[in-house]
């Protein structure tokens, strides 16, 4: 009888060793989401939850895959959770930004935006994001106020042709083709990368 129980116990602590933690679960995620394999990171990330429901790294990352999806509102309760989790969090607040600016809601995209650069002054993702909302909502010397600012940070040429844009709309065409011409130099990088807003 103690065979078979200690038999019984060393096979239940070998299938619990095999069983894959909150942390295995998302990188799982992870790689299924750079994968370009949103549904299959959608549920290892609802697998991770299970397991470690207070986790706000994890709501991050499902957030950013139910954004890339196109679902928005998904997103949204999930960047609101990890603000509840951590309302010091300012990529919580960048991501959150991001999504409410997809639904069109660019003045609370604004605020959201404003509250991470609170926390992160010098993040030029951010200030990206921002100058973009500021475009919508024709407020072009703000926007071309937020990407200049990008622009000595970490110069792009997707940078330069959104202030190129805005320089446009306020009908200053010299200084927009001066941008637009500096983006198609080839002396910067193409694009900034505006992916480490939401990880």
């Amino acid at each position: 009888m103690r065979k078979i129980f200690f038999l019984f116990a060393v096979s239940l602590l070998c299938a619990c060793q095999t069983l894959p933690t909150s942390s295995e679960w998302k990188t799982r995620g992870d790689g299924y989401f750079k994968d370009g394999k949103p549904q299959k990171a959608l549920a290892a990330y609802n697998r991770a939850l299970k397991l470690n429901p207070d986790n706000g790294s994890i709501y991050a990352a499902r957030g950013a895959a139910y954004f890339f999806t196109g679902d928005y509102n998904a997103a949204k309760e999930d960047f609101v959770r990890v603000l509840t989790i951590n309302p010091y969090e300012p990529e919580g607040y960048s991501a959150l930004g991001s999504v409410l600016a997809a639904q069109g809601h660019y003045e609370d995209a604004l605020q959201a935006l404003n509250a991470a650069l609170v926390l992160a002054p010098n993040k030029p993702e951010v200030f990206f994001s921002r100058g973009g909302i500021n475009f919508m909502l024709g407020k072009y010397d703000q926007a071309v106020q937020d990407y200049s600012y990008v622009l000595q940070l970490r110069p792009a040429a997707d940078v330069y042709n959104a202030r190129g844009a805005a320089y446009l709309k306020m009908g200053d065409t010299e200084a927009a083709n001066k941008d637009f011409e500096m983006a198609k130099s080839g002396q910067v990088p193409e694009k900034l990368n505006a992916y480490t807003m939401i990880d």
